[in-house]
């Protein structure tokens, strides 16, 4: 199921690029504009994923871990600050915690543990100087680029999944929180008309959440039970929860840029911006879809 999966996944994306090629022979003028650049970055990154996400779980898992890093990477440059690289000795160890099976220690590590050593160790450096932002945006880029992203890992160590189960629970987490904010876009600029957070996202819109949310939903209701073990109601759920807090991530992420006063958090990807930019959703959908299958479903 999983080939299977991928296989309609780059159809899809092949299907992409001939209407965009198509489009680009009949208008002349579009050609290198936004779409065309995020198609060709859509493929590097649907090839990735799909060699990550086809392989054992420590390949799996060491994707993760660089994507975290270069996450990590992006927000300390987007924040213009230069901190010590020993701070980045937290992603392996918080991927090796869910390389085995460590969940309650997980828990501890970064919320807590971490954040006690970070406040004590910059305590005891002398610097009291700005001491709360020090702490406070380390601690926050802790939490949104390792911590709750690594929740889409921990989809592969669950109690009663085999490596493909927890590979197509990845798949349709990353699948429906994409098609999620690819429909809240397109239900937005066709019949978006009521602002919802003007002025963090002016391009929020009512009309775009509603109908992206229902869109997901839909998917989820069609994909849930062919990839998933959820049955209807609980993949109805699933898209629910995915919709909705996916749309939060989005909003967060704008908060954060517009109070650093950039559009986009790098150039890493053509059309799209930086990794955060494409990854701001899924830092809030990765942590509810894991809980919500923990707890819920199993």
């Amino acid at each position: 199921m999983l080939e299977k999966s991928l296989v309609i996944i780059f159809l899809l994306l092949i299907l992409a690029t001939l209407i965009n090629c198509y489009l680009d022979w009949r208008l002349p003028e579009r050609k290198g504009d936004e779409v065309t650049l995020r198609i060709r970055s859509w493929w590097g990154i649907v090839i990735c994923f799909s060699l990550a996400i086809s392989g054992p779980r420590w390949i799996t898992l060491t994707f993760f871990t660089l994507l975290s890093f270069w996450a990590l990477k992006e927000y300390f440059t987007l924040i213009s600050a230069q901190y010590p690289s020993w701070l980045y000795l937290i992603i392996p160890l918080n991927y090796l915690l869910i390389g085995f099976n460590r969940f309650e220690l997980f828990l501890l590590f970064i919320p807590l543990s971490s954040f006690l050593i970070l406040a004590t160790w910059r305590a005891f450096s002398g610097e009291t100087a700005d001491f709360l932002n020090f702490v406070s945006h380390i601690f926050m880029g802790w939490i949104m680029t390792i911590f709750a992203l690594s929740h889409a890992a921990w989809l592969l160590m669950l109690p009663s999944i085999n490596i493909q189960g927890g590979a197509l629970l990845v798949l349709f987490l990353l699948a429906l929180t994409e098609s999620n904010d690819i429909a809240q876009y397109l239900w937005g600029k066709s019949y978006g008309r009521r602002k919802v957070v003007p002025n963090v996202s002016p391009g929020k819109t009512l009309e775009g959440l509603a109908g992206g949310v229902i869109t997901t939903m839909m998917i989820a209701l069609i994909t849930g039970p062919l990839l998933t073990p959820l049955n209807a109601p609980q993949a109805l759920l699933a898209g629910l929860l995915i919709g909705l807090s996916g749309f939060c991530g989005d909003v967060v992420m704008s908060a954060i840029k517009r109070d650093i006063g950039v559009k986009d958090s790098g150039t890493l990807l053509p059309g799209h911006g930086g990794l955060l930019d494409r990854i701001d959703s899924l830092i809030f959908t990765a942590p509810v879809f894991f809980y919500f299958i923990r707890y819920c479903c199993y």
